[in-house]
């Protein structure tokens, strides 16, 4: 296999550099983000004879690209090429390279957004616009889109599109992104297909004290030391591992050693596994995978230096697994705070979600082993669950059979892959930009009929 210095830069890869040099930072304020510049990017790349293309968006600045290539039975099935054109912020003193440079060095491209998702976005538009030439129709549609807000939630991108465009933007089969990372394991190679992920519970805790003068500390009660210990708690929460049918099929198919096998299908042994597994990106995927995680991430308190805070409000990002609901998590939290709960208002935010997944025996999952098995003829695509969040989680509540992928090559590993997100220094290598924009017109012309 050629390493990623020897592979020629190819479309997909000078797309993605355009990409990432827009900057297009979701800050998660509706008036951050401005993806319609990617949109207007894009648009040339997929307006070819035959496309319809058009954009949406609540704003002039939030618009979202979609072509569709009509095909020749509507009896058929459509499929979505569903990427994202936002990204999250950057500190660029933690990065080597500008982090809105798109430099190609040695066989990769360096920024923000390179794995996250606009390697997928930039390969999706690419393999589009290569369908769009072909000299035969496919029996069944292909719909690419490039959308805004993904970063925030999806309230302004995929989410808005499905509750005012629906007929534009519906599909029968979804691939976004995540997955194809080429894991090596005793058995063999191993390539994920994200067919769900957790779900998300966020939270505000509101601490309430009584604010009094920072001369004379005793006179109040502070809400920001009564936090800390919210905090704290909230640190200390160590539940079992749930071993749900997503997370116990994936352990199947990937044929682990016995040894290894038996821990992560183990509630009570997988938490110590991996607290002190020495493949960190690996370990922390496998507990997020199977737990109910609490991360408390943001503190505001009122006041100034000499003035005790009577109020502080605590951000609480919290992940669900299938079947665990917010009233589950209100119990949990409930428990944790124990005599602070009088004091600690709990309101979940309206963006919250709850987990989804997608049925594995389905012509989406045999076209996607059969595109991976022209590269990687002696690997096995295995089911698995997200512990973060993407578009697919809209479409899968309409009824779409949805899945996150991509096909990354051997340079990069499953531990740099998942480091990389919402993380310095991503970039990816111009192979594996190679190999998705032939996946997708492979995938494509597989399951439509072609």
């Amino acid at each position: 296999m050629a390493t990623a210095g020897t592979i020629a830069p190819n479309r997909s890869t000078e797309l993605l550099q355009q990409m990432i040099r827009l900057g297009c930072v979701n800050t998660g304020h509706a008036d951050s983000g401005f993806e319609t510049r990617a949109a207007d990017l894009v648009r040339p790349l997929v307006e070819l004879p035959g496309v319809e293309v058009e954009q949406f968006g609540p704003t002039p600045e939030r618009q979202s690209l979609i072509a569709r290539l009509p095909g020749t039975d509507p009896t058929a099935p459509t499929l979505l090429l569903l990427g994202h054109t936002d990204v999250v912020p950057v500190d660029p003193a933690d990065w080597r390279h500008d982090p809105f440079g798109g430099e190609l060095i040695d066989g990769w491209v360096w920024g923000r957004g390179a794995i996250d998702m606009l390697c997928v976005t930039a390969s999706m538009a690419v393999a589009f616009a290569d369908l769009a030439r072909r000299d035969h129709a496919l029996p069944g549609s292909v719909v690419f889109a490039a959308v805004a807000d993904e970063e925030a939630g999806g309230e302004l991108g995929a989410d808005w599109l499905l509750r005012n465009h629906r007929d534009a933007v519906m599909a029968d089969y979804v691939l976004t992104e995540c997955g194809g990372t080429p894991l090596h394991t005793p058995s063999g190679m191993k390539l994920p297909v994200l067919v769900a992920e957790k779900g998300a519970a966020w939270c505000t805790l509101t601490v309430h004290g009584t604010a009094g003068h920072g001369s004379t500390p005793i006179i109040g009660d502070n809400a920001l030391v009564k936090a800390a210990e919210v905090v704290r708690r909230l640190a200390t929460y160590r539940p079992l591992g749930v071993i749900h049918d997503t997370w116990r099929a994936y352990v199947a198919a990937m044929g682990f050693e016995a040894e290894l096998e038996a821990i992560l299908l183990d509630p009570a042994a997988i938490a110590d596994w991996a607290a002190h597994h020495h493949d960190r990106g690996f370990a922390a995927d496998c507990h997020a995978c199977t737990h109910l995680t609490l991360s408390p991430n943001v503190l505001r308190a009122d006041g100034k230096t000499n003035t005790i805070p009577g109020r502080v409000e605590l951000e609480v990002d919290i992940r669900t697994l299938p079947g665990q609901t917010q009233g589950h998590v209100r119990e949990i939290l409930l428990d944790l705070l124990g005599d602070l709960a009088s004091s600690v208002e709990i309101e979940f935010m309206a963006d919250a979600w709850e987990a989804t997944a997608s049925p594995v025996a389905s012509p989406l999952w045999h076209a996607v082993e059969r595109a991976s098995a022209r590269v990687y003829p002696d690997a096995r695509c295995v089911p698995a669950i997200t512990p973060g969040g993407t578009d697919a989680r809209f479409y899968r509540r309409e009824g779409a059979t949805s899945y996150g992928y991509g096909l990354f090559s051997r340079e990069l590993t499953f531990d740099d892959y998942v480091a990389m997100f919402h993380a310095a220094n991503e970039r990816v290598d111009v192979h594996s930009m190679a190999l998705m924009e032939t996946l997708w017109s492979d995938i494509a012309v597989d399951l439509l009929g072609g």
